[in-house]
């Protein structure tokens, strides 16, 4: 019964948003905390790749009978690999940016855009996240 609740509906899917939102933050400061070194080339990672990979586990899962009971499985992409209790990140260097001399191709404000647009994805999860968990306690201490 406890597997049923949390394994319901968006909940899945807004875990594995929120796992790679986090680990994709951490690779942005690393970048972001480099900028100015030496032969430093940043990282990245395809948010498309991401979610093609988590609209194709809803649409499988969607079209399965009984599904709400089925493991909610991502397929793994060339970056992103999906484990049990998380998600482990193979980036890519980031090739767009103009090469300087001293070997770093730096762009902060690629940087900075991409930190702010995460940050609102994985602020967004979060939050539906908590009002899933919200209506499931109200539901427990038996108040609408």
């Amino acid at each position: 019964m406890i597997d049923g609740m949390f394994d319901h509906g968006s909940m899945p899917a807004l875990e594995r948003l929120v796992q790679f939102t986090s680990q994709r933050h951490r690779m942005i400061l690393h970048n972001v905390a480099n900028i100015s070194t030496p032969n430093f080339r940043p990282k990245e990672l395809s948010v498309d790749s991401f979610q093609q990979a988590l609209g194709e586990a809803i649409d499988a899962r969607r079209g399965k009978v009984n599904s709400s009971n089925l493991p909610f499985e991502v397929p793994d992409t060339k970056q992103i690999r999906f484990t049990p209790d998380g998600v482990e990140l193979k980036p890519d260097f980031n090739r767009e940016n103009i090469l300087f001399h001293d070997r770093n191709d730096r762009s902060i404000e690629h940087q900075m855009k991409d930190l702010a647009e995460n940050t609102i994805t994985h602020n967004m999860g979060l939050s539906l996240l908590r009002s899933h968990y919200q209506l499931m306690e109200s539901a427990i201490r038996e108040r609408v």
